[in-house]
């Protein structure tokens, strides 16, 4: 693995980091998205897809509120796309050990977020009298600081992840003895489990929702059976 192996990744990651709470929250940090950009890297975008749509519906679950923590899904998608992307999409076991890659990394892609906020607290504690002020130089530039740093985690935190899950995979993958029907029908299984879970606890109080959640799930469920 060279410098040109892992730098258009860390870029990307930094990226989607940011666009996680900090800049410009254009929706590239979702799962399906960061994961198909990371396969599109590597040249595979539709293994990328495939694997931002598994980990899309366990990230259904995390409801960014506030100084909550969650996982960051932005910089783990990249990686877990680019991962999954460099293997044949025929291994046994590549798919899972991609998401269960994403989830490691996206768990400390959220302690990362919280030692982040930490560090932007402090610096606007230095900058406080100014702030107080009013100073628009002083607003600015803890601003830029925190948006700067935040790049900078994702970019570190990407790069990480993925000198070190790629080799990882390999090794996985080389000891792997499930089969991969039964590999990924519990990959999908779970997932579509928490997907379900997560919707259900967002609208199961508006009236009818369970009909229009069961006739939503049979029209797609024969949509895909017609294919």
């Amino acid at each position: 693995m060279t410098l040109a192996d892992v730098l258009p990744i860390a870029l990307l990651g930094g990226v989607t980091g940011l666009d996680t709470v900090s800049f410009p929250q254009a929706m590239i940090s979702r799962p399906l998205v960061a994961a198909t950009l990371g396969g599109a890297l590597v040249g595979a975008p539709a293994a990328g897809l495939l694997a931002g749509a598994v980990l899309e519906l366990i990230a259904l679950e995390t409801l960014p509120v506030g100084a909550s923590r969650y996982p960051e899904w932005g910089s783990a998608s990249v990686v877990a796309g680019a991962i999954y992307a460099r293997t044949d999409s025929a291994t046994t076991g590549a798919l899972v050990v991609a998401v269960l890659g994403a989830l490691a990394v996206a768990w400390l892609g959220g302690w990362t977020m919280v030692k982040l906020r930490q560090w932007n607290a402090r610096v606007a504690k230095r900058r406080q009298a100014a702030l107080d002020a009013g100073s628009p130089g002083a607003v600015v530039g803890v601003q830029l600081a925190g948006l700067t740093a935040d790049l900078v985690r994702g970019v570190a935190l990407s790069a990480a992840a993925f000198v070190v899950l790629a080799p990882v995979e390999g090794r996985l993958l080389a000891h792997w003895t499930v089969p991969e029907q039964w590999s990924r029908a519990v990959l999908v299984a779970t997932a579509a489990s928490v997907a379900v879970g997560s919707v259900w606890k967002l609208f199961h109080a508006t009236a009818g929702a369970r009909w229009f959640f069961i006739g939503g799930l049979g029209l797609g469920l024969l949509a895909l059976g017609a294919r």
